[in-house]
């Protein structure tokens, strides 16, 4: 699943627990779910910052700060 896949899951999860019709057992598994979800974004955004890199001037690569 792609990175914009999880957020959109992200916000199903958000409007879900938002909606006034949710048990309280739904709600419990809706938000564990959703901090699996963000969990997994955030290795993700971890992943590409370390991959992200800068070209200098002289053309050369060096990791992006």
């Amino acid at each position: 699943m792609s990175l914009e896949e999880k957020f959109a899951k992200l916000e199903d999860a958000v409007k879900r627990l938002e909606e006034e019709d949710i048990s309280l057992e739904e709600s419990f598994q809706v938000y564990k779910e959703g901090m699996e979800l963000l969990k997994q974004c955030n290795e993700d955004i971890d992943r590409v910052e370390k991959q992200v890199q800068a070209v200098t001037a002289e053309g050369t690569l060096e990791p992006f700060e």
